[in-house]
């Protein structure tokens, strides 16, 4: 028996999410008495012992090029071949995108019962019960897992980064990878210097800065935080942004330690993206904004006053 991690990697890195569930699927081990083991598909262009130091005791590698870019049903089939040999009974992803796709084929698969958008440890003292985040994050569920084979999708953010010492044993595994049916012909990469699902600051701004013109504020901000930027759909259907900083339900859902919300009036569509960030700032000139409800703290200003001293200010704090 075993706890066994999916290591998610992008361009041959390791993300920040899979350092999440490698640390939370070493805590899960502990609860269980057993060990924590990881599997990394594809070409890795880190060194895979040193993720020991976030609890994993060993990690299996498949090496072939053909796992160099996500098929949902290839990687599903070589998990649950490394889970076989492995005898893991508790399986942990990421709840992003690709934890997403995978997951729950790999359930149907292996016949085990899956908990997606995971927030905190299951309780095992009464079985095996798994908390997560319902109706858009406006409510949480405790769903109890009782099939033999286990898989648990964290979300993102959602568990705390948890660094010691150690390292891991990289075991080569022979796996047979099918032909994918996935044909990547064309890679097209959104440009920032933080990508916007791994971000623990994003500043994302709305219709209240009047047109794409005015975006120098907020990319200055961004920048001094060291933060994506991000974005309402009626901008990004406006074209003032691109599509792929388009927050919310009907674009990307993200959880930063903090989101800075600046000309967003605060739909519960926009809300729906982004409740579940650790600390929301909104500024708005309207004090009736719907988002104010939501926040921990909020300015009520005009942006274009507000924002470039804000900026000011943190650049002389950080000298």
């Amino acid at each position: 028996m075993s706890v066994l991690i999916f290591i998610d990697v992008a361009d041959g890195h390791v993300k920040k999410a899979s350092l999440e569930v490698l640390s939370y699927g070493a805590k899960v081990a502990e609860q269980l008495s057993t060990s924590a083991e990881g599997v990394v598909l594809g070409s890795v262009t880190e060194d895979l012992a040193a993720l020991g130091k976030y609890g994993v005791k060993k990690i299996h590698q498949v090496s072939n090029d053909a796992l160099n870019h996500l098929d949902a049903q290839v990687y599903t089939n070589v998990i649950a071949q490394v889970a076989q040999a492995t005898g893991a009974k508790v399986i942990i992803f990421s709840n992003n995108v690709d934890g997403k796709a995978i997951a729950p084929r790999l359930s149907a698969k292996l016949k085990a019962g899956l908990v997606s958008g995971a927030v905190a440890l299951p309780d095992t003292a009464n079985g095996f019960v798994v908390k997560k985040t319902v109706f858009s994050g406006k409510a949480f569920a405790s769903i109890a897992i009782n099939t033999d084979i286990k898989i648990i999708a964290l979300n993102p953010n959602a568990y705390q980064v948890i660094s010691g010492e150690g390292s891991a044993e990289v075991i080569p595994f022979n796996a047979t990878v099918g032909t994918a049916k996935v044909k990547v012909t064309n890679v097209s990469k959104a440009s920032g210097e933080v990508p916007l699902t791994e971000a623990e600051i994003v500043v994302s701004a709305g219709r209240g800065m009047k047109g794409p013109e005015n975006w120098g504020i907020i990319e200055d901000l961004a920048k001094v935080l060291h933060a994506a930027t991000a974005c309402s759909r009626p901008v990004a259907d406006a074209h003032w942004r691109p599509h792929n900083e388009h927050v919310g339900q009907t674009g990307i859902a993200i959880a930063p330690n903090l989101y800075i919300a600046i000309g967003i009036s605060g739909a519960i569509q926009h809300l729906a993206g982004v409740n579940r960030s650790k600390i929301i700032v909104v500024i708005n000139k309207d004090p009736e904004a719907p988002f104010f409800k939501a926040a921990d703290y909020g300015i009520v200003g005009d942006a274009f006053e507000v924002v470039p001293k804000m900026t000011e200010a943190i650049k002389k704090i950080k000298g």
